[in-house]
């Protein structure tokens, strides 16, 4: 059936299909952690072609493990509704395309960082591709644990970002690192308790997939929200930022801490919904919150 369908394939398919494979909206997250860390990281004027450099070549290495994942993940993506549809399971892409794509992305990325930025950040790169391909991913069906494995990979673009820029990791870098690890968890959980469901139809231990009545998982999107109240104010405590963002980041944790706690009344999916949006919304107005107060001070 997948050898009928890719015979059948308008001319734009599987173009859009490739693109599909690095899923844009996690790679979108990529760069702009990526760039914010490599502005805060800066001293002086901005590299501008540093930059890009920076930037292209995470987000190669970010589309090809995206790729990957999807080529390892495959035969559980056909067995879940929000997945079905991806390029492979329906047969737009053959296995072997998607593998060799991502493979390609992953070692052009690299190689990129590398030569034009520093090995540094190629070695962050790279760590981030073998910590989700090689730990988190086949962990997924094994423990409940593996959102928590996840989140390491998950934090480390803010890194590529300040170690291009900075040169080295220092406290500042790791402030952002320590805000990322933090935030996945009530972002990460609210939507494994909206498709909890398609997770276990697929084999995929997440939290709410053994805990039913929600205990664990909103206990964890509660306590993860409030941790990240002190938490995201550490660039004002390490010498990053200014009163300005430690307000701003204060009432942000505050609001954000609010709507988990609001979800957790009545953990239904709607709710779960809400919070889910409220933690998309979250990094990138804090991330601005932190870029005006480094402008105007």
């Amino acid at each position: 059936m997948n050898e009928l369908r890719a015979g059948t394939l308008t001319a734009l398919e599987k173009p859009w299909a490739f693109v599909a494979l690095t899923k844009p909206d996690v790679s979108f997250l990529v760069v702009i952690t990526t760039m914010a860390g490599f502005y805060l990281g800066s001293n002086g004027a901005m590299d501008w072609t540093l930059l890009l450099h920076t930037v292209c070549g995470t987000t190669l290495v970010a589309g090809g493990t995206a790729a990957l994942n999807q080529y390892f993940e495959r035969n559980r993506d056909a067995l879940m509704r929000r997945t079905a549809s991806r390029p492979l399971p329906t047969g737009v892409l053959q296995p072997a395309e998607a593998f060799i794509f991502g493979t390609g992305m992953i070692l052009a990325g690299a190689a990129w960082l590398a030569l034009e930025v520093s090995g540094l950040t190629c070695l962050l790169a790279l760590a981030t591709a073998v910590l989700y391909l090689g730990v988190y991913t086949p962990l997924k069906t094994r423990t409940t644990l593996a959102t928590t494995v996840g989140a390491f990979p998950g934090a480390i673009p803010p890194l590529i970002g300040w170690a291009a820029a900075h040169g080295s990791l220092t406290l500042g870098g790791w402030a952002l690192f320590a805000i990322l690890f933090f935030w996945q968890f009530p972002h990460f959980m609210a939507i494994a308790w909206m498709y909890r469901d398609d997770y276990a139809r697929a084999g995929i231990r997440m939290l709410p997939v053994v805990d039913r009545k929600g205990d664990a998982t909103f206990g964890q999107i509660v306590s993860m929200a409030g941790a990240l109240i002190p938490i995201s104010v550490l660039p004002a405590s390490v010498g990053m930022a200014g009163l300005r963002y430690f307000v701003g980041a204060l009432i942000l944790g505050i609001l954000l801490f609010g709507v988990a706690l609001w979800a957790n009344r009545s953990r239904s999916t709607t709710r779960a919904k809400w919070l889910m949006h409220a933690t998309v919304a979250y990094i990138p107005i804090l991330l601005v919150c932190m870029i005006l107060d480094k402008l105007v001070r």
